[in-house]
C-alpha cells in the first residue's frame, strides 16, 4: 500500500478558523494525503472562540498536531518529506516572520523548510484594511517560486446561499494547490447564456441609438 503524502497545515491567530475546518476535511476526504497540524497559542484562542466545543474535533482532522515549541518535530528539517505547507488563516504576523526568515518556532520553521525546498506554501492571508508593510511582505513573498497567497475572499459568482457554501468555495481554492479536487466545488463557467443575450439585463446602447432617442 502506497504510504500517505504529507501535507504540513499551520493555524494562527486570525480570524477564519472555519476555513481550516473546511481545509482539513477535504484533505481527509481525497484520502492520499495525511495532515501534520502546527497551532500556534494565538491559533488555539481563535479556535475556541470561533468553533467552541467543536475545536476538539477540528484537530482530530489532522494525523498529527504539534505545538509551535516543538522545534524538533519532522516538519522543521527539509530532509522530511512533504507536499508542501498550508497555512489556514494566515496572520499578518506570520507572513511578516516568514518574509523575514524568522524561524522562531516550528510553524514558521517549516514554512521556511518549505521555502528552501522549494515546495508550495499556500497562505490564506488574512488582515483588512491592508497596510503598507502588509502589502509589501506579500508582494515580495508572492515572487517566490511555489509561493501561492489566496486571501479568503467572499466571491458570489457561484450564488452562495449560506455562509458555509462561502467557506466551503475558499476552502476549495486553498487545497487546489495541492492536486485536491473539492467535489462541490462551483467553478466559473462564464456569463449564463441568457446575460450573453442581454435578456437578464439591458445590453448597453450604442451611440446611435441614444442619439434617435434624443431628437
Amino acid at each position: 500500500m502506497r504510504e500517505k503524502r504529507t501535507i504540513v497545515v499551520g493555524a494562527t491567530g486570525a480570524s477564519g478558523m472555519p476555513l481550516l475546518e473546511q481545509c482539513l476535511r477535504l484533505i481527509r476526504e481525497q484520502g492520499t494525503f495525511s495532515v501534520d497540524l502546527i497551532v500556534t497559542r494565538g491559533g488555539q484562542l481563535t479556535m475556541e472562540q470561533e468553533l467552541g466545543s467543536r475545536s476538539g474535533a477540528v484537530r482530530r482532522l489532522a494525523d498529527r498536531v504539534f505545538s509551535p515549541e516543538e522545534i524538533g518535530a519532522e516538519p522543521a528539517s527539509g530532509s522530511f518529506p512533504t507536499e508542501g505547507m498550508l497555512i489556514v488563516p494566515c496572520s499578518m504576523k506570520t507572513i511578516a516572520g516568514i518574509h523575514a526568515g524568522y524561524g522562531e518556532n516550528l510553524l514558521l520553521r517549516a514554512a521556511d523548510v518549505t521555502l528552501k525546498e522549494g515546495r508550495r506554501l499556500v497562505l490564506a492571508a488574512r488582515e483588512s484594511p491592508l497596510s503598507p508593510i502588509h502589502l509589501r511582505n506579500l508582494y515580495e513573498l508572492s515572487m517566490i517560486p511555489g509561493v501561492r497567497i489566496i486571501p479568503p475572499m467572499m466571491t458570489f459568482y457561484h450564488k452562495p446561499e449560506t455562509i458555509q457554501e462561502m467557506v466551503y468555495h475558499t476552502a476549495a481554492r486553498l487545497v487546489e494547490p495541492f492536486g485536491i479536487e473539492a467535489p462541490e466545488y462551483r467553478r466559473w463557467r462564464g456569463l449564463s447564456p441568457e446575460i450573453r443575450a442581454g435578456e437578464e439585463i439591458g445590453s448597453p446602447e450604442r451611440p446611435e441609438e441614444r442619439g434617435r432617442k434624443d431628437v
